[in-house]
C-alpha cells in the first residue's frame, strides 16, 4: 500500500491538498463507511456543504463528473473516479456523543464529529463548525415521501473514489466509529480505510 495513508477504525485523518491534485479514498476492507469533509485551506470557514451541493447538482448522489460546492456555492471537490456501486449519503449528520446518547450509550463513544476534530488538530487547525460530511459509501435507501433506512453498505474490499480538487484544501476523513446500527456492514464492526493524495 505505498503512498497510502490510514485512516484507522474508529479515527479521523486530515490533510493538505493542492488544487489539481487528486485524493483517492479506498474502502479497503469493504462495507466501512467514511465521513469525508473538505475546507479552504486560505479560509475554514468555507466548506464543502452537502445542502449547497443538492440545491446546485439537483440530486441526492453525486456522479462521475460532479462536483462537490462549498457553502459559498464554489466547486471544491470533484467526483473523477468510482469503483463502487456509487451509493455515498449526503443526508445524515455526523455522529457524536448526543447521537450514540439517543442510542442507547451511557458513556462516551467514539464519533465522527470528535474525529474530525482531532484530524484538523493533529494540523494545527480547529474547524468552525462541524459541517455535513458527505458519507462515503454509506447506504442509506429513501423514497419519495417515505422514510430513511440504514443498510450495510454495498462495496466490496478494495473499492474508492477519486477526487480532484478545485481550491487548495484541507481534507478530512473518518472511518466511521458506529457500531450499533448496521451502517459498517453485518458485523457493524469498524474497520480501517486509507487515502492517498495524487499529483
Amino acid at each position: 500500500m505505498s503512498g497510502l495513508r490510514t485512516i484507522p477504525a474508529r479515527r479521523g485523518k486530515a490533510t493538505f491538498a493542492r488544487k489539481g491534485q487528486k485524493i483517492k479514498v479506498v474502502n479497503t476492507h469493504g462495507e466501512q463507511v467514511v465521513d469525508s469533509w473538505a475546507f479552504a485551506q486560505h479560509d475554514l470557514r468555507e466548506f464543502m456543504s452537502m445542502e449547497h451541493t443538492r440545491a446546485t447538482l439537483t440530486k441526492m448522489r453525486p456522479q462521475i463528473g460532479d462536483a462537490l460546492y462549498s457553502n459559498r456555492r464554489r466547486a471544491i471537490l470533484t467526483l473523477i473516479e468510482d469503483t463502487s456501486p456509487g451509493i455515498h449519503d449526503t443526508l445524515i449528520a455526523a455522529c457524536d456523543n448526543y447521537r450514540y446518547g439517543l442510542l442507547g450509550c451511557t458513556e462516551y463513544h467514539d464519533n465522527c464529529t470528535d474525529n474530525l476534530a482531532a484530524a484538523l488538530y493533529e494540523l494545527g487547525l480547529t474547524p468552525p463548525e462541524t459541517p455535513s460530511p458527505l458519507n462515503l459509501f454509506m447506504n442509506i435507501p429513501w423514497e419519495e415521501g417515505g422514510g430513511l433506512a440504514f443498510a450495510a453498505p454495498v462495496t466490496k474490499p478494495g473499492d474508492y473514489v477519486c477526487f480532484e480538487a478545485n481550491l487548495d484544501v484541507v481534507v478530512a476523513f473518518s472511518a466511521c466509529p458506529q457500531d450499533i446500527l448496521p451502517i459498517n456492514g453485518v458485523g457493524r464492526e469498524p474497520t480501517e480505510a486509507h487515502f492517498e493524495i495524487l499529483d
